[in-house]
């Protein structure tokens, strides 16, 4: 007999994080692994932004905060979309959680009905299909692979929309491939959605500032005015400014929809941490000469992994827009046996086959909803990640 609900054969365990929970495991049994799997940046939080919490500690601000965020934290955020995103948001507009996960999980429970679907492009983020199952609602995938740049066309926009949608989900830049939607890729999007006026829109752009080659993010709420009152834009502190644990998120929108985000929010998690928050006030509001320095880097990283991986026998990459991840396709390698002669029949027999041959971990295509693909992350030391596509060629070069 089992005691666990219904939803829960609707829910999976995060791929990513499961294979980074299976490379520790070995690294911990004394193998040399390097994980190619974390979501974070590698840089520290800047010394401005440690300085800021340290200094609220000392300052003994430890308690709670409003539930939907401080107003101080809601301030710098609306100067920040204002700023960054030309959307103007007043504070009742406003939610600050624990985490844009948070907020994005809480938007679908507010706003999902049983039944009701919400299209999202494929690749995806590996949560995006879980959270909609956990408030009931039917994930409808779009394919958008290397043709389109890993985008969606408006055609196939236009053809998954069914009396039953009830949301978009657009993730610019995108994780798992990088891939980022132009001002006008945005607004041919638009086009579609303004014929669509009960379809609510989610904007998922925590990669924004992650961007190369002088590619500008846009977002969908100002590309498009028409879409304002029914566009939640979520954003926060993890991947820009490198806070990935201080776990801060926030998002602007229709009020109707953040009152219902703060009301869900004050009873599954309540205030995020008042700390955290006053650090993401001097994330926002102080220098962001670091966001360009990182950029620097990343973007020399980036360039490193697509040019290495499509010298690998059997591999291909596309060079993305932006986050620090690259998509590469496998299909040159499927089919094929590895030394201990063992068939490479999909990408999830790929990275697993890879991890035991060469101590490097991936993610299998599959767990993001397009295959024979992998993604890594380049967010981690420039020697180790040469090291790292070094074995991914060395592993290529072996298959027979």
């Amino acid at each position: 007999m089992s005691f666990l609900a219904d939803r829960m054969a609707r829910v999976r365990e995060s791929p990513t994080l499961g294979m980074s929970k299976r490379a520790s495991a070995l690294k911990a049994a004394g193998r040399d692994i390097i994980t190619l799997s974390h979501g974070e940046p590698d840089f520290d939080t800047p010394e401005n932004v440690a300085a800021a919490g340290i200094q609220a500690i000392r300052d003994h601000r430890t308690r709670y905060t409003a539930v939907d965020g401080m107003p101080e934290l809601k301030a710098a955020v609306a100067c920040k979309f204002a700023r960054d995103n030309g959307l103007t948001y007043a504070p009742d507009q406003i939610v600050i959680g624990s985490g844009a996960k948070l907020i994005l999980y809480n938007a679908m429970v507010a706003t999902i009905n049983p039944g009701d679907e919400v299209i999202v492009p494929a690749p995806y983020w590996v949560s995006y299909p879980d959270m909609v199952a956990l408030a009931d609602g039917v994930t409808v995938t779009v394919p958008c692979g290397e043709t389109t740049g890993f985008r969606m066309s408006p055609d196939q926009l236009a053809a998954a929309i069914t009396p039953r949608t009830r949301m978009l989900i657009v993730n610019s830049p995108s994780n798992p491939t990088g891939a980022a939607y132009s001002a006008a890729d945005l607004k041919a999007i638009a086009e579609v959605l303004v014929a669509h006026p009960e379809i609510l829109i989610m904007t998922d752009e925590i990669y924004e500032h992650l961007v190369y080659d002088g590619f500008e993010c846009a977002s969908l709420a100002a590309v498009e005015p028409r879409l304002y009152d029914r566009t939640i834009t979520v954003n926060g502190a993890s991947k820009g400014y490198a806070m990935t644990g201080w776990r801060i998120g926030f998002a602007g929108g229709p009020r109707e929809i953040m009152a219902a985000i703060g009301a869900i929010q004050s009873q599954n998690a309540s205030s995020p941490s008042t700390i955290s928050q006053i650090a993401a006030i001097e994330a926002l509001d102080g220098p962001q000469d670091h966001i360009a320095r990182h950029n620097v880097s990343f973007k020399a990283r980036r360039d490193v992994a697509v040019d290495m991986l499509d010298r690998a026998a059997g591999l291909a990459c596309h060079r993305p827009e932006g986050a620090f991840y690259v998509y590469p396709s496998c299909a040159g390698c499927i089919g094929k046996r590895t030394p201990a002669g063992e068939t490479i029949a999909t990408d999830e027999d790929f990275v697993g086959a890879l991890l035991d041959a060469e101590g490097v971990a991936a993610v299998h295509g599959a767990a993001f909803g397009l295959s024979p693909y992998f993604r890594i992350s380049y967010a981690l030391d420039p020697s180790e990640l040469a090291e790292a596509l070094t074995r991914i060629q060395r592993f290529c070069a072996s298959l027979a």
